[in-house]
């Protein structure tokens, strides 16, 4: 059977509700990613013809975040939502989240110990299990394989450094005739990049790893952030690093390049040799056919380190029907559902049976080096649990995009972000 039918025998949560009720789930992606989500859908409802699910498709994050507090804020918030651990705190302080601990108890499907702890454990809020996650990707390297063939450029390998990969990215960005740009020849009309050799996204999220790498830390306490702490020696160089890309070396799209056509676009046209991203844009990539693509690791300053990507089901108190939420949570966690969703590409599975088997590390389709995903996990960290999170990424977001194509002096840079942030975190609250 694809799903256990505790949730319809059993009432952990005391609901009551119809266990054969309609069920909402709020969902955002691209069209590859809610496809995904339809698959999995769809193969829950054939096994259960007497149930409904009702995919919600939200336009963006923020469209998202938006429809989910305006709905708690009405009261008929959906059954269910997927989200970020890095969005779901500004949730759990209003107890807008049910805690399933009870429910994982009761249930015969799911066992804690059969997922990753680091993903487990970003979305517990007071030493309960506010929800269970679907996903531990980590960020990594996609790079275009055939275009490296082409130019003879070494491909990315393990243990390779940020100079290695700056040298990569200068060696791949071509003009229209193949020849290599270096630095500022790229601002010349006649020399503009056909190809970039690297994109990256301007953002806390991208630049923490790299922090972390070079021995610096991007908050002062991981556990109850007063301040952000990017003036430190090994903070500063990565940030610095990070601002160079662009005018420095010219390896990275112009912010007019970005907006025309952004970085994932870029790269499935062919005119990107390398981006850092998560494990979300395989479901996009997979439809390339144009040339052969890969993922590897990312580089590494003093010691590897990675950031936590992922997401997880959770449960609305104000919901309608949660018996029959649970029974689709419980069959969506458990092997049988996680084993549907990573074939479509679009997770590295938090259940570590499936994340170890064919139906993640299959090589019928690309990623070949899917296997760089799992090695990622004993060094990834999660971000600052913090109901202000969300505002800490977009107001730091603007700053550090200027940063990267203005070419902000980096003392003001600093500045800027810590005088940004340090109301957020004080308004801020925290898991324990």
């Amino acid at each position: 059977m694809l799903a256990g039918t505790s949730g319809a025998c059993a009432d952990p949560g005391g609901d009551g509700g119809d266990p054969a009720g309609p069920v909402r789930l709020l969902v955002f992606g691209a069209p590859e990613e809610l496809a995904a989500y339809r698959t999995l859908v769809s193969a829950y409802t054939e096994s259960h013809p007497d149930r409904t699910i009702q995919l919600v498709e939200a336009g963006d994050r923020k469209d998202l975040l938006a429809r989910l507090s305006t709905s708690i804020a009405g009261g008929e918030p959906p059954e269910l939502f997927l989200m970020n651990y890095r969005f779901y705190g500004q949730f759990a302080v209003k107890e807008a989240i049910e805690p399933l601990d009870d429910r994982i108890a009761a249930s015969d499907r799911i066992d804690p110990a059969d997922y990753y702890p680091v993903a487990m454990n970003a979305f517990r809020w007071h030493d309960r299990q506010l929800c269970l996650p679907q996903n531990v990707s980590s960020l990594a390297v996609y790079y275009n394989r055939t275009l490296f063939e082409k130019y003879r450029v070494p491909l990315p390998e393990p243990g390779w450094t940020w100079t290695d990969m700056l040298t990569t990215a200068t060696a791949m960005t071509r003009d229209a005739a193949g020849g290599v740009i270096r630095g500022t020849e790229s601002e010349g009309a006649a020399r503009r990049p056909a190809v970039h050799g690297l994109g990256i996204e301007p953002s806390i999220i991208r630049l923490a790893p790299f922090v972390w790498s070079n021995g610096g830390e991007i908050v002062d306490d991981p556990a109850r952030p007063t301040r952000l702490t990017l003036g430190t020696p090994a903070a500063r160089e990565a940030l610095k690093n990070l601002m160079d890309l662009r005018l420095a070396y010219g390896v990275t799209p112009t912010d007019e390049e970005v907006e025309s056509e952004d970085d994932e676009s870029r790269f499935a046209n062919g005119r990107l040799a390398m981006l850092l991203s998560s494990r979300r844009s395989t479901t996009t990539f997979r439809s390339i056919t144009g040339f052969e693509w890969d993922v590897a690791p990312l580089p590494v300053y003093r010691q590897p380190a990675g950031i936590l990507h992922s997401d997880a089901y959770c449960m609305t108190r104000g919901g309608t029907n949660k018996r029959a939420a649970w029974d689709f949570l419980e069959y969506a966690i458990s092997a049988d559902g996680q084993r549907i969703i990573a074939a479509t590409g679009r997770t590295v599975p938090s259940h570590m049976g499936v994340a170890g088997s064919a139906a993640f590390l299959g090589p019928a389709q690309p990623p070949r080096s899917a296997k760089v995903f799992l090695d990622a996990i004993p060094t990834v960290r999660a971000l600052p649990a913090v109901s202000t999170w969300p505002e800490i990424e977009d107001v730091t977001g603007g700053i550090l995009e200027n940063a990267l194509y203005r070419g902000d002096r980096l003392d003001d840079v600093i500045r800027q972000l810590d005088e940004a942030t340090r109301p957020l975190f004080e308004r801020g609250e925290y898991p324990r």
